[in-house]
């Protein structure tokens, strides 16, 4: 259906984006950029300035991710990976400082508000305080822009010296719990743009696409695309500037660089960082080295090619095991840093003319996407001329729909979104690899007493983290179960809501962000309520940082889901196995 303004904005009046924008031009007398040891022992104004110069001499740079719960801990890594790398000849240009989700609500309700695993920050002085630590150039990368607290935490963003402020990216897709006002955090991330355009220095507006709609698009042409519309409502209608990361799901070597080759062609600010393909990491410690092997080498080699001034982001063999400690996060940085001194051998499965001609496709079909969706929204009566109605329209509309409206291949009803990609996104194929695999674990009899039956599970998420859920949609599909879908960050009571509306067998929840216990607890209590007696599968990442506990790093949670009622599957086939043991305990039972 074509897209209807009622339909998307049924408020009779939204908030005025000129007046926001002046709101945040106005404040920038009181807040501007602080000074840190990166700014003053690199003589540079911005890491703008810093990343050309680095480009301009073909020196790759090198990013690492920071940020635990405590403060104490975080300015610790702060200086202790930056010295103990630098003594190895590896210099640590600049930190991803992982915020907490909570850190993503207004000041004053963040006290009774869900906490991830991430850093919680009190106040402008602790944001100070961190970035002193060592000259290391601080991106506050998440839980800022996009965010309720958007203002309030680039104000000290700013104060810290940090200029490059995330995660626009989230702005799109994350969604806080319990928080469904989007006309206040597009409110404040307007307030907080207008700010970061008025700054004399100048502001790298960081989004991460993979945060954004490039984790929903089926075609990589329409992730470009959206790099055309955020440059187009933040640099052409706002006056600030952007800067595009991408990285953690474009795993097929040709089709990540195919991708950097286009996204040099269509920007022309330097890039944040080049993030680590962690998808692939599926293994053990030693055999994640691998997975970090081939997609740094991939990035070494773009950047050679061609210097976009993305850091190169080598994330710590760990990742998907548990958060990394400090010694795990010297150690990749140490890794790449090796890679980067040796002479690359030619890699068997880049095929670089190849990559040369997806990447002119994909600046073909990039720009089509951004016609496509002006006329559109024009055509529906959206003012594309306003910033305010762009970003809440792409918001609502959502990425699924867009692509489906306005991607630019042929319609194709059998298609994923209804449209054969021009160039598929590299998750898709992993999604349907990994199906196969999880496919072949489930036991002909459970295949056979799911069968049986008609049965319908709902599937959720806690997090906007949803490529959990699309495999086990794909699996649950494929052995004949109905899948409901219960949405993607989903408060407990809504899903409780959502299973009782649908008449549900079961409830299937994909977690990542540290709140699968509480998640649990709230779920169960909710179903309780509600008189549902339904069994509740956890799978995922099920950890959670204790309520009394003085570490800053989550521990595993499984035996606390289970002794709270609901059961836990590492694997998707598990789920599979223990729904047919239900069903076999349910029917003798009755």
């Amino acid at each position: 259906m074509p897209l209807v303004r009622q339909e998307i904005f049924p408020e009779k009046k939204l908030p005025d984006a000129t007046e926001l924008l002046a709101s945040g031009s106005t404040a920038a007398k009181d807040y501007c950029v602080g000074s840190n040891p990166f700014l003053s022992q690199h003589n540079v104004d911005s890491e703008a300035s810093y990343k050309r110069k680095s480009a301009a001499s073909r020196r790759i740079m090198h990013h690492a991710q920071v940020g635990f719960r405590s403060l104490d801990k975080s300015c610790r890594a702060y200086a202790e990976i930056y010295d103990s790398c630098l003594a190895q000849d590896v210099i640590i240009d600049r930190y991803g400082l992982c915020l907490d989700w909570s850190m993503g609500y207004p000041t004053n309700q963040r006290h009774d508000r869900p906490q991830g695993t991430g850093l919680l920050l009190a106040d402008i002085d602790d944001f100070v305080t961190l970035t002193q630590c060592a000259p290391v150039a601080p991106h506050f990368g998440d839980f800022v822009l996009g965010m309720p607290a958007a203002f309030e935490n680039t104000t000290a963003a700013l104060a810290a010296g940090s200029t490059a402020i995330g995660n626009l990216g989230q702005y799109f897709t994350f969604r806080l719990p319990h928080w469904d006002d989007d006309i206040f955090t597009t409110s404040a991330t307007l307030k907080a743009l207008g700010l970061i355009a008025t700054q004399e220095v100048e502001i790298l507006v960081h989004s991460n696409l993979d945060d954004g709609f490039a984790a929903l698009f089926c075609d990589l042409s329409c992730c470009l695309g959206a790099v055309l519309l955020e440059k187009y409502i933040v640099n052409d209608l706002i006056g600030a500037n952007i800067s595009h990361c991408y990285g953690h799901h474009f795993s097929d070597p040709t089709r990540r660089m195919a991708f950097h080759l286009a996204l040099a062609q269509v920007t022309a600010s330097p890039g944040t960082m080049i993030y680590g393909n962690t998808t692939q990491y599926r293994g053990n410690e030693q055999e994640n080295y691998a997975s970090l092997e081939a997609y740094i080498s991939v990035d070494i080699a773009g950047q050679n090619l061609e210097p976009t001034g993305h850091a190169i982001n080598p994330v710590p063999v760990s990742e998907n095991i548990r958060i990394p400690d400090i010694d795990e996060i010297i150690a990749a940085q140490v890794f790449a840093a090796r890679l980067v001194e040796q002479p690359l051998a030619p890699n068997s499965s880049l095929d670089m003319e190849l990559a040369h001609r997806l990447a002119g496709e994909m600046v073909f079909g990039a720009i089509k996407f951004q016609h496509n969706v002006l006329d559109g929204f024009t055509r529906a009566g959206i003012d594309i001329d306003n910033p305010f109605e762009m970003l809440l329209a792409l918001k609502r509309i959502g990425g699924k729909r867009l692509e489906q409206l306005f991607g630019p291949g042929l319609v194709d009803a059998l298609a994923p979104r209804g449209r054969t990609p021009l160039i598929a996104s590299t998750i898709i194929d992993e999604i349907s690899e990994l199906a196969r695999h999880h496919l072949a674990q489930v036991s002909s009899d459970d295949r056979r007493i799911i069968g049986k039956l008609n049965l319908k599970v709902m599937t959720a998420t806690t997090d906007v983290h949803e490529h959990g859920k699309l495999l086990l949609d794909r699996v649950l599909t494929e052995v004949g179960i109905t899948v409901v879908d219960g949405g993607v960050s989903t408060d407990a009571d809504d899903l409780a809501f959502l299973a009782k509306d649908a008449g549900v067998e079961a409830i299937a929840v994909s977690t990542y962000n540290g709140v699968a216990l509480t998640f649990a607890r709230d779920l169960k209590a909710e179903l309780k309520r509600l008189d549902l007696d339904l069994p509740v599968i956890f799978g995922g990442r099920l950890n959670q940082i204790p309520q009394a506990s003085n570490t800053s790093m989550p521990v595993d949670v499984s035996e606390d889901i289970i002794s709270a009622g609901a059961f836990v599957c590492e694997k998707p086939e598990d789920a599979i196995a223990l729904l047919a043991k239900i069903i076999i305990g349910r029917d003798r039972n009755d």
